[in-house]
């Protein structure tokens, strides 16, 4: 190195005698398991904005299958609206009885329908409802996973800079309890 030049070491590198490095073991072990615990967490974070927003298609979805429903309901109503008037018109002497009758037994027919169809809408708002729910409580997984890890993180960070070795017992525990909750997630508990 000429007299102009001046060279910057990191914490890892250690200066010898004669002015040569040697590369620290414990701060670059901490050092590349930074770097793998940020690979691991930007994988913990898609998958925790992934799940969120698969959860929200199934609240929205269900949303739609809920209004689907209640368009059908207010057809429902509206037939026997329909299918009243139409009993009120056979109290009326001069009415064509078979006429109102026929109308009566056509509104209740449709109703039939009309109310089966609602059922089932309904019925699938539910389902979309349980899989969101479902789907968050993933997401909730993957969250802790994420901050765990990011907490593991920082711990390895602040390892590094103090140079205390049991330091890195929180950033083990805190990786670990970050790839429990992940596991969790990808078994769906």
């Amino acid at each position: 190195m000429s007299e102009e030049e001046f060279e910057v070491r990191g914490p890892h590198e250690a200066i010898l005698e004669g002015g040569e490095s040697e590369v620290d073991s414990f701060s670059s072990k901490i050092a590349v398991a930074t770097a793998v615990l940020a690979t691991v967490g930007a994988f913990f974070s898609y998958q925790a904005g992934s799940t969120q927003n698969e959860a929200a298609m199934f609240k929205n979805d269900a949303a739609i299958k809920k209004t689907e429903a209640a368009n059908q309901w207010n057809f429902y109503q509206a037939k026997s609206n329909k299918e009243n008037l139409a009993e009120i018109a056979l109290l009326l002497p001069s009415a064509d009885q078979e006429k109102y009758k026929k109308s009566i037994e056509r509104y209740n027919g449709e109703k039939k329908d009309i109310k089966k169809e609602a059922e089932g809408l309904e019925a699938e708002s539910k389902g979309f409802d349980v899989q969101s729910e479902a789907t968050m409580h993933v997401h909730h997984r993957w969250a802790i996973a994420m901050t765990l890890i990011q907490i593991a993180i920082s711990l390895a960070a602040i390892t590094l800079l103090t140079r205390k070795k049991s330091l890195s017992i929180g950033v083990a525990a805190m990786a670990g309890g970050g790839f429990v909750f992940a596991m969790l997630a990808l078994l769906h508990i």
